[in-house]
Parts: C-alpha cells; structure tokens; sequence
C-alpha cells in the first residue's frame, strides 16, 4: 500500500500576499515627494495605512469567499482563524489611517481638528461614506471579539458580521476618488479596481452562484432523519450526481436548510458516513435555536450546499498505521475515516471519548465496522476510577496504542480533549506533522 501524504503548505498563499504589499509599498514611495514637515509625515504614513488597510480588504474578501482549494490545502480551521486575524488588522489599520490622515491635514493647513474634520468630511468626495463604513468596521470587530462573541447569540453575530460588506462598499469610492497614489495614475487605479472586482466575483461565484448551480444540479433534499442519542440526530440527503460533488471523508459541507426560519443561515455539518453516489449523512447536535430546529426537520426540505470544505482527509496520511481520537459528538468526521481511511489490518484504531454512555453515537456503527475492517475500537466513557490517570493520559495512550509514536493521529471533539490529546501524543513521540485536526468552533 503506498503511504498517501499531503500535508500541502501555504506558502505560496504568504508569498503572494508577500508580494501583493511589497508591490504596494513600492507604489508608495515612488509616487511620494520627501515629506518636508511633521504634518507631512503623518499625512503620508495616513496615505501608506490607508493603502494597507484597503489591501486587507482584499485579502478579507478572498477569505469571505472560501475558495475550495484553500480550504482543502489550509484546512478551514485555519483559514477562519486568518480571517480573524485579517478582521483585526483592517479594523485597528483603518483606525490609523483616519487619525494620521486627521492629524497631518490639520498640521499641514495650520487648522483645529474640528475644522479639519469638518472640512475632511464635506470637502472631499465619499469621506463620510467611509467614515461610516470604518464605523461599520469598528463595530463588526467588537462584536467579534472572543469576550463578547462567547455572549451574543449566533443569529445576532451572523446578521451583524453582514454589515462588513456594507462597510467595504462604504469605504471604497474615496480610495480611487482621493487616494494621492490612485487620482494621477490611471494603471494603479484600475488594477486596484481589478483587484477589488476579482476578489468579488470570487465571494459572489462561491458564495451566492455555486450554491444555486448546486441547488439545481444535485437536487438536495432530506431524505430521513434518525435519532442517534439524546439530542443527536442524523440527516440523510439524496440527490442527483452527489458524486460530482467532490466530497471526501472527513469533510463537511455548509448547508442551508430551505424552511421559513432557517433559509436565510448556513452552518457548517461533517459529513459523517463516506460519501457514496446515493445519499449523504450529516450528523446535528442541538446546541443552538437553529440546530434545535433541525432535530425536527421534515422529510422533503431542499437544501442547497456549499463545499466541501476541510483538509481532514485521508490526503494527509503518511504513515500505514492510524490512530482516530474522538470526543463527543466530534466522532462524526472520524465515523467516516474509520470506514474509509486506507490504512494497515490490525494499525487502525478509534478511541471515543464521551462524559456518559448515552452521549456515545454510532456504537452500533463503530463495531461493525472494527469488525468488517479488523480495526480497533475503544471507548473511555466517564471519569478515570479512584487512583486511575485520567482517560488521553499518555500511558493510556501507549497501552492502547502500543505503536502510537509510528502512526498518524486523527483528532476531533471538544477544545479541552484535543489540546489535552496533542499534548499526550507528542509526549509520546508523535512529531506535529502527524498529528492532524480541525477546530470547528469558528
């Protein structure tokens, strides 16, 4: 059996970015005289924000329109962390920009800073409206902010975040219409024109068009639904040509479910039995309004998808042995690794970790198919017993995996388990680049 790896790096996606803004510093000094005063200082790193600010923006959109192939070479995990990040960068870059702007104008004309905001706003074109979407800007990054996200309601934070494609509308006219670097040079300014264009009609092909072509294409309906525990049910999706969707074990699919309450919001759903040309399965814990509602959801619904997504796959493999470390309800990626990760009889294994034995889903499943594959199973459900180390210990690991450190390792389930997991696998020997996993709570 050949090893399958594919560990892809992104190197590339940083050397281009890399470039993008090597590119637009040197736009900048060449089209800046030396500043001759302290106002002209401010004003041209106000300019030089302003451009890196606008670059972000760009960036932002690409990410916003999760590009397939970033998805599966990245992982989503990652990219939805980038994004985060990028969010950050615009916010607090965008903030710098309107102050060193404010300030060196105000320097420069030898006028108060509430006149020259008045004059900033009135006397150049698309100003407020950039004002207003900066603010727009300011304010999807608060909400967005891990102290107030964990407190607002996932609906509240998803209608809010829509207001940044407000915000980069707002803001975009005064860059080409007063941008000293745009206004003399008609190149630089249609080829950031084209940049915006082209990030854009990336987010509307995949966002909005893919979806639909998928909607008419493959004809996604529900199927059954299957209660697999308390709280825990299975949706079965039929269709037409599902094989063309591409889909892999280990992926997921977003998905929006087309009922009067839910059509307007997608969420992203593992795939959670191999994906076979006749139907698709998606596990749902109700751990929201919206996924409460899909506990319920009728037989019949269209449902039109997005993906896959996710680099959890068997293309990361590199080693003939395999070790799946679930928890909870994240079993349901690794559910469709077990039945289908090639790897060598005897050298797969899956340990499940769950709180209580009702919380377990798929046992049924798991055994038959450690059965049919020769593959291991071992459930560790409930606290360790008087004077037992606790359960992803590394001497439980090694004396359930006695080969652990020649393996690859497989992890998904709640936060907690998977950095007490990775820290148990590497001190068993298990180098990082073969410890694989996807954070799905972005």
């Amino acid at each position: 059996m050949r090893a399958l790896i594919v560990r892809h790096s992104p190197w590339l996606v940083w050397a281009g970015v890399a470039v993008g803004a090597g590119g637009l510093t040197l736009l900048w000094w060449t089209s800046t005289l030396p500043p001759t005063s302290f106002g002209a200082q401010l004003t041209e790193a106000g300019r030089l924000t302003g451009l890196f600010a606008g670059y972000l923006v760009v960036i932002l959109l690409v990410l916003m329109a999760r590009l397939p192939l970033l998805e599966r070479q990245v992982g989503t995990d990652r990219l939805a962390r980038i994004h985060s990040m990028v969010g950050r960068y615009v916010v607090c870059v965008t903030v710098a920009h309107m102050v060193l702007i404010w300030l060196g104008y105000a320097l420069t004309a030898h006028a108060s800073l509430g006149a020259e905001v008045t004059d900033l706003l009135t006397g150049y074109p698309y100003v407020l409206w950039a004002v207003i979407g900066a603010g727009l800007f300011v304010l999807v990054g608060t909400v967005s902010a891990t102290a107030i996200r964990s407190r607002v309601r996932y609906e509240t934070w998803y209608l809010l975040h829509l207001l940044t494609y407000a915000g980069i509308a707002l803001a975009f006219w005064h860059q080409i219409l007063t941008g000293a670097q745009f206004v003399p040079n008609a190149v630089a300014r249609w080829g950031w024109i084209g940049a915006y264009a082209a990030a854009t009609a990336l987010l509307v092909w995949y966002r909005l068009l893919v979806p639909i072509r998928n909607l008419w294409r493959h004809r996604l309906e529900v199927a059954a639904v299957r209660t697999e525990a308390p709280g825990v049910v299975s949706v079965y999706l039929t269709g037409a040509r599902l094989d063309e969707l591409g889909a892999e074990a280990g992926q997921f699919l977003r998905l929006r479910f087309l009922t009067r309450n839910a059509w307007w919001q997608s969420h992203p759903y593992s795939l959670s039995a191999a994906p076979n040309p006749s139907w698709l399965r998606v596990t749902i814990k109700a751990l929201g309004d919206h996924t409460e509602q899909l506990q319920r959801i009728r037989v019949g619904t269209r449902v039109l998808a997005e993906g896959p997504y996710g680099a959890l796959t068997a293309r990361r493999r590199s080693r003939h042995g395999v070790v799946l470390i679930a928890g909870g309800v994240g079993v349901t990626p690794l559910r469709a690794l077990f039945e289908s990760l090639p790897a060598e009889e005897g050298r797969l294994t899956l340990i499940y970790r769950a709180s209580r034995h009702e919380d377990v889903v798929f046992r049924h499943e798991l055994d038959e198919i450690a059965a049919d594959r020769r593959a291991v199973v071992h459930y560790l459900v409930g606290p360790p017993g008087p004077g037992q180390e606790p359960a992803l210990h590394p001497n439980w690991l090694r004396r359930l995996v006695p080969d652990v450190a020649e393996r690859d390792a497989y992890l998904c389930g709640p936060g907690g388990m998977m950095t007490t997991a990775m820290e148990s696998l590497r001190e068993c020997g298990v180098p990082a680049r073969r410890i694989h996993h996807e954070d799905f709570n972005f």
